[in-house]
């Protein structure tokens, strides 16, 4: 039986578009779009913040220096901020679960700067029963560590665990522990798999 509910964060809860970021931020640097594209995302910058092994600070100072960028720390994250956009859909399932008494949390490959803004600005963020974040726990999904984690924090494992993400490489980490684990491709089909588990009504 079902016992906690996990969703990801990121294309699930919150859509997200870093192009928003590299677009405002681009003019303030001296590189150009694709150039601060392929620095954020293709190099291993992000995943060492998101993994906990640079605080906020020295991941702005580093992305300072490697690309001239001459605003302040606040400016930066005000940048980082804006990306995210909420899906209604997801956000109601989950409000829907936590008001039926079912334990919740959030499981997410993340960072501190992304959580500060998240926390202030979205509704859903306090009626989860906990939060597990990579840049807390020092590990990025798929690893062991993060799964491990949440079973650990929510006192449940295996078939008690039901889990929403759409990267298929987190699912399938879910899936091999036991883990009730969906793809999240779309609001409606997830919440037909989230009613299949009898945690929450079809329609």
């Amino acid at each position: 039986m079902i016992r906690v509910v996990a969703f990801d964060i990121g294309k699930v809860l919150l859509d997200f578009d870093y192009g928003i970021f590299v677009n405002r931020m681009a003019p303030r640097t001296n590189m150009d779009e694709s150039g601060l594209n392929a620095f954020l995302n293709q190099s291993p910058l992000l995943a060492k913040y998101e993994s906990g092994q640079l605080t906020s600070a020295e991941f702005a100072e580093i992305v300072r220096m490697e690309t001239g960028f001459e605003g302040l720390e606040n400016e930066f994250a005000a940048f980082f901020e804006e990306i995210f956009t909420p899906i209604p859909d997801v956000i109601d399932m989950h409000r829907e679960i936590s008001e039926s008494g079912m334990a919740t949390y959030t499981f997410s490959n993340t960072n501190e700067m992304a959580v500060r803004h998240i926390s202030r600005a979205y509704d859903f963020w306090p009626r989860f029963t906990g939060h597990v974040l990579s840049h807390e726990v020092k590990a990025l999904k798929p690893e062991a560590k993060m799964y491990e984690f949440l079973e650990r924090v929510a006192g449940c494992r295996g078939g008690e665990i039901a889990y929403v993400d759409d990267r298929p490489k987190n699912v399938e980490a879910g899936r091999a522990r036991g883990w009730k684990a969906i793809e999240h491709r779309t609001p409606t089909e997830t919440r037909l798999a989230l009613a299949e588990l009898e945690v929450m009504a079809a329609s």
